[in-house]
């Protein structure tokens, strides 16, 4: 059996101080409170029970006392059988926290049937900084952030935790496409505190691997250069400072994209069947994918079923797919859910209120590179607006806001009402668009739906301010303008409402100062 180097050392070192443990307790055994004079061994058929008298810990600074005689396992009042299990089993519970460099335990005295122990320990240094050599200052914060993930100011430094701080700094520059990166961790200990150490993290990131080949084979309906350009990410070394690098999520997806493509071209059984990786000798990363593509799909017969509010002739021309289409699974799911110009299925139904409406595509059979699919319709009741509320305008009234929406009480639910209505609050410019959120919760016992608009507001007012120095005594020239373009007339002799203005009723106030000079001012 193999065992690793350091895990060796420590279960050596466990098996001695075990060792140790048990020849103490027999030297102790061994004396009585009435001999002094004679040393006995305890052999383990004389084994015989003692009560716990007491449990001292030393050693142990940062460590708490009470916890550490509790995970050992041994009580106060408590039998304990010498020499017996217990002993070990302390230990080496003790040992499993992974908080000492060393530890024993031994029988500071017995008086008749009562035994007193003496738990020593040796603590494990702690963390008080640590610091990068080798890596820019730009990289520092970024760093951090993989670091912080392992290490503890004030934590205890193992072997483990230095291995995972490490790794995460190696594979932050693998990202980046260093790829034969090395970290080293120089130890140092902290002179200014007590049992303290700092930690040196050694950044060899070594040159940046190129890719300088990408190639394909297995592929007969797609040629190889428009293959490598659904690979956004990994691409290959053609010009000085183009950029070329291997990041492992980046490849995986653009793998996933190559699929995808090959799905959208009818070629749904293609498949990734192996990829290999090598260097050559200038260092350079050479990258072949083994694809199977598989026989193109069209598409032949389309039924639907359970539609009763629109015909089928309606439904195939939003579907706009036709018998002999080239099988395209990703055009399919635009077309039935949701497409960037409306022109979907469910934007039918939706936009007139049939807020539950679902549609499911089935194949019912493949003949040959020809597949049947039956469309499956469930259409539910109309579903009417109930409650429109506004969350996270702190600024702007609220007003303000439900005069540029579509979508009112008791009216029929309608998708692109509520797309027009989002489209109108960013076109405010009072709300920053990527935290913009709409909730639709649903009430189906009564057939209503809430819309819940979630905004929040940014700054939309404009400085602007230029100035200069003009010769021939004209002296100081420029122009001050101010905009404030959320602001609020009514409120203006309102105290309260001066935040430092009165602001939210979507107002413009300009305020503009020119001047030339001593010849023209506005």
């Amino acid at each position: 059996m193999n065992i690793p180097a350091f895990e060796g050392m420590h279960l050596l070192k466990h098996i001695a101080l075990t060792a140790t443990c048990l020849l103490c307790l027999a030297w102790a055994h061994g004396q009585d409170t009435t001999a002094t004079d004679s040393i006995a061994v305890m052999e383990y058929g004389d084994a015989k029970d003692y009560e716990i008298g007491g449990i001292k810990v030393t050693g142990a600074e940062f460590s708490d006392d009470k916890s550490i005689i509790s995970i050992s396992g041994l009580r106060v009042g408590d039998k304990v059988r010498l020499p017996g299990p217990a002993i070990p089993k302390a230990i080496k519970s003790l040992w499993k926290l992974r908080l000492f460099t060393d530890v024993q335990l031994s029988i500071e005295k017995i008086i008749g049937d009562v035994v007193f122990f003496e738990i020593r320990v040796e603590e494990r240094p702690r963390l008080s900084k640590y610091s990068y050599k080798g890596a820019k200052k730009s990289r520092h914060d970024d760093l951090n952030d993989e670091v912080n993930k392992y290490l503890l100011k004030g934590g205890i430094v193992t072997e483990n935790v230095k291995a995972n701080a490490s790794n995460a700094i190696r594979e932050y520059y693998v990202e980046k496409g260093y790829l034969d990166a090395e970290v080293k961790v120089n130890e140092f200990a902290d002179e200014s505190r007590t049992n303290a150490v700092r930690l040196q993290f050694e950044v060899d990131k070594k040159k940046k691997v190129k890719i300088k080949e990408i190639a394909f084979t297995g592929n007969t309906a797609v040629k190889d250069k428009k293959l490598r350009k659904q690979m956004k990410g990994t691409r290959l070394k053609r010009r000085l400072f183009a950029a070329s690098k291997l990041i492992r999520d980046d490849y995986e997806a653009d793998k996933e994209a190559i699929i995808a493509y090959y799905n959208t071209l009818g070629y749904r059984d293609a498949r990734i069947l192996r990829d290999s990786m090598w260097r050559d000798r200038r260092g350079l990363l050479h990258i072949r994918i083994d694809l199977f593509e598989g026989n193109q799909y069209h598409f032949r017969e389309i039924e639907w079923k359970g539609n009763s509010i629109y015909s089928d002739e309606t439904l195939q021309q939003v579907l706009g797919i036709e018998a002999g289409d080239v099988y395209n699974q990703e055009l399919l799911e635009t077309r039935l859910r949701f497409s960037q110009d409306g022109r979907d299925v469910s934007s039918l139904y939706l936009d007139n209120g049939y807020l539950f409406f679902q549609v499911n595509p089935v194949e019912v059979a493949v003949v040959g590179d020809s597949i049947d699919l039956e469309m499956r319709i469930f259409e539910g009741p109309q579903a009417t607006i109930d409650k429109v509320e506004i969350a996270g305008n702190d600024r702007t009234h609220e007003h303000v806001i439900r005069r540029e929406l579509r979508t009112l009480p008791g009216e029929k639910f309608s998708r692109s009402d509520i797309i027009r209505s989002q489209r109108q609050l960013m076109a405010l410019n009072y709300f920053n668009p990527e935290t913009m959120n709409i909730n639709t919760p649903v009430n189906p016992q009564r057939g209503t739906v809430d819309i819940e608009y979630q905004v929040e507001e940014k700054p939309s007012d404009q400085l602007e301010l230029s100035a200069g120095w003009g010769g021939g005594g004209r002296g100081v020239i420029g122009t001050l303008g101010v905009s404030f373009n959320n602001f609020s007339l009514r409120n203006i002799f309102n105290g309260k409402a001066w935040k430092p203005l009165p602001m939210g009723d979507g107002q413009r106030l300009s305020l503009r100062a020119q001047t030339n000079g001593r010849f023209f001012k506005s």
